[in-house]
């Protein structure tokens, strides 16, 4: 019989495991290699974590999150890396990515479960307990252990393997499970917002607010919407109705009056972005000194856009999924379900969600630092 089974072969499966490595444990992935999502992630180079750490940058109950980032936190990770000959290069001031890809990564944990047992194109269908033992059911075979943990993910990237079995083992076990939603995901648009497709390609700094929640970066136009950093680190926070997008920051359009140049090249925006919106507010392009008081408050509607987004591009573009487990029904310094004895839960599949840079990969490998303290010592 197995010590240990993990449902699933991702980050926090993988660091897991890697930190298990004397343990007796079976890893069971639905995809047929190991690290899907980690391997797409960030490009292609995984953004691992970053330097600006704290519960304030996760969407959850900070009591819960607050543990696991105090005893691996990103330094601590760093740390880690370094011993195992992997050191991350630092981007945009503060998120860490592997040097070359995210293979590196990959190469660490797969050297330390060698030795363990790693099922593949395996689905878990269900699992029970009896007399104290988990018997897991997959799609091959029924396989026993004295602890599961339920490593699964969320819902996003569906093309990859991503299933709601965490969800349904948790719900199973008596556990409840927030409503689930696709984040770190682009918006769709209402019909107000239709010229927004016509400039497809364009991208712009903006800071988006949601609920009090300011989110600072590029915002791409696409075909389907808008996307871009700034707009999926926002999408945590969105559920429904009004967000609103500064199209200026940190530019004072009082300034505009004492210049002599057109507005096309005075506003720092991308000119065809400017006479888009120039053509929306019933403006001209004309020199700043010209500007009316009435023609300067329209302008100020590009520092307060306000409008409600039809929707998400959905969970197949979707980064990552908000919702999940209740983490009131788990241990925060163990990841032990405070409803069954010996099964646990780890990274995305709980009600933990971080915002983009890295905090997402964090959260997976500083929840499975804590499980593993608890699983090395039982």
């Amino acid at each position: 019989m197995n010590k240990i089974i993990i449902i699933g072969g991702g980050a926090s499966a993988l660091m897991l495991a890697s930190l298990l490595n004397k343990n007796s444990v079976t890893i069971i992935e639905s995809n047929p290699k190991l690290g899907a999502k980690l391997l797409i992630s960030g490009g292609g180079k995984c953004n691992i974590t970053n330097e600006m750490m704290g519960t304030q940058y996760y969407l959850g109950n900070s009591h819960f999150i607050e543990p696991s980032l105090d005893f691996f936190n990103h330094k601590e990770l760093l740390t880690w890396l370094h011993k195992h000959n992997l050191t991350p290069e630092i981007r945009n001031s503060s998120q860490y990515f592997c040097k070359n890809s995210a293979n590196e990564m990959l190469d660490i944990f797969k050297k330390y479960t060698k030795n363990q047992t790693i099922l593949l194109n395996e689905d878990v269908l269900a699992v029970n307990k009896n007399n104290d033992i988990f018997s897991v059911k997959t799609t091959k075979r029924t396989i026993e252990a004295k602890y599961v943990v339920v490593a699964s993910g969320g819902l996003s990237f569906p093309k990859i393997g991503a299933s709601s079995i965490g969800y349904e083992i948790a719900e199973s076990f008596g556990h409840s499970v927030k409503k689930t939603a696709p984040a770190l995901v682009g918006f769709t648009l209402q019909p107000e917002q239709f010229f927004f497709k016509e400039l497809s390609g364009l991208s712009t700094e903006v800071v988006i607010d949601v609920k009090g929640n300011l989110c600072s970066g590029s915002l791409l136009f696409a075909h389907k919407g808008i996307s871009g950093p700034a707009v999926l680190d926002a999408s945590i926070y969105w559920e429904k109705g009004l967000l609103e997008i500064d199209f200026l920051p940190k530019f004072e359009l009082d300034s505009l009056r004492k210049s002599k140049k057109q507005l096309t090249s005075l506003l720092p925006m991308p000119k065809r972005l400017t006479k888009s919106f120039l053509v929306q507010l019933g403006l001209n392009d004309k020199i700043g000194l010209k500007l009316s008081s009435s023609e300067i408050e329209k302008l100020k509607m590009l520092k307060h856009y306000s409008f409600a987004p039809a929707g998400t591009f959905g969970y197949s573009k979707a980064e990552v999924t908000k919702g999940g487990v209740s983490t009131n029904e788990v241990d925060a310094y163990t990841m032990q379900s405070k409803k069954e004895d010996g099964l646990f839960f780890l990274g995305e599949v709980l009600d933990v969600t971080g915002r983009l840079g890295g905090y997402n990969f964090q959260w997976a490998f500083s929840s499975a630092y804590m499980c593993a303290n608890y699983l090395k010592e039982n």
